[in-house]
Order: structure tokens, then sequence, then C-alpha cells
């Protein structure tokens, strides 16, 4: 699955280009304040990417959900889609809630100056709190299992680059990123996505 964020004008309506695997292309609508670092989605990608978290927000819509703020572009959807991903979001919305929350707690590592382990372990207790530690049928290690110290700082730098990358651009230049498929053909987790290089075109 390939996403494109594009930097648009400040007070634009904005939004990330996402063609997935099977064809099927959606815009996503971007809700994110005029000012911020980066985008709100973009934010959640590199979370979900430097944790290797397969089950999150991105691994959800590679697996085909589909949220209120993806508008169809192109593509033949597979029979039974407005059901699906409903079904999907209320088997995962545990995981969901905890990649919110992992991507507040990647972004204020990443503010702090010179993070310590402690530093961070008190954040991780803070932003975490509200984690619910099993779903229904799930043994309490599929959501309760936090990221170390070291594993959130390396986030938190990774956050950093890619809000300097986004930094950089002017409107109408892009950021492509690949996620994935799934690694194994039984559900599992995806392998850490790579990121591609950006596009520094002005369309």
């Amino acid at each position: 699955m390939r996403i494109t964020f594009r930097r648009f004008p400040d007070f634009a309506n904005s939004y990330s280009l996402i063609e997935r695997d099977d064809g099927v292309v959606y815009a996503m609508k971007e809700f994110t304040r005029p000012g911020t670092p980066m985008p709100h989605d973009l934010r959640h990608f590199v979370t979900e990417r430097e944790l290797g978290i397969g089950d999150g927000i991105w691994g959800g819509i590679a697996a085909g959900m589909v949220y209120g703020s993806m508008t169809h572009v192109r593509g033949r959807r597979p029979p039974r889609a407005p059901e699906r991903p409903d079904q999907l979001k209320r088997t995962h919305r545990q995981r969901l809630m905890r990649a919110e929350l992992l991507a507040g707690l990647i972004e204020a590592v990443a503010r702090l100056d010179d993070p310590s382990e402690d530093g961070i372990r008190r954040l991780t207790r803070a932003r975490l709190a509200a984690v619910t530690v099993a779903e229904p049928g799930q043994g309490p290690a599929v959501v309760a299992a936090v990221p170390s110290p070291g594993a959130l700082a390396r986030a938190a730098r990774a956050m950093q680059v890619e809000a300097a990358r986004w930094a950089r651009l002017r409107p109408g230049q892009e950021l492509v990123y690949e996620w994935p498929r799934p690694s194994g053909g039984r559900g599992g987790r995806s392998v850490p996505p790579q990121r591609a290089p950006e596009r520094r075109h002005v369309v």
C-alpha cells in the first residue's frame, strides 16, 4: 500500500492519498491544525512503522478498514465492502485506541530535549493509563505489551526526522511511503514499512 502526503497551503482542505494493494484508491481527509509539526495521520504512520505495529490505523486500512474521513477515488471495491470495515473496527477497537495513544506518547517523547529512560517511563505510565489490558477472547499480552524506553526513544528520533522532512516541503510537494502486505498468510503483523524518497516536484 502506498500513502502520499501532500503539503497544502495553510488553512486549505488537505488529505492523504491511499493506494491499497488491491487497486482501490481513497483520499483521507486530514484534520491537522495549522502550525503543527506534521500531519496527524503521518504521525500515526511513523509511530506504527517504527514500532512494528501491524494492527493499528494503517494496518487496519491495508486490511480493508474504511473510516468516515475516507472518500473512494477509484478502483473496484470488494463485495460487501461496507460491512467488512465495520466488523474490523469492532474487532480491533482496543488495538486502534492503543495505536492512538502510542502516537501521542511518541510525539511527547520527541518534544523532550534529552529524554532519559526514567522520563520516558513516566510519560508512558501517564499516556498509556487508559489502555485496556485485554480484549474479549484474547490474552492480556495482546494489547498490554509496552515498547521499551529504547524503542520509544528511537521512534521519537524518527518522528523528529520526518517532521523535519515535512517542514522542508513547499506547497505542492509530497512525501510518499510504502506499507507492505502482512508477512505470512494468516494475519500476523506486517513487516515495518519502509520510507520512500520524497517527491519534490510542485503540482
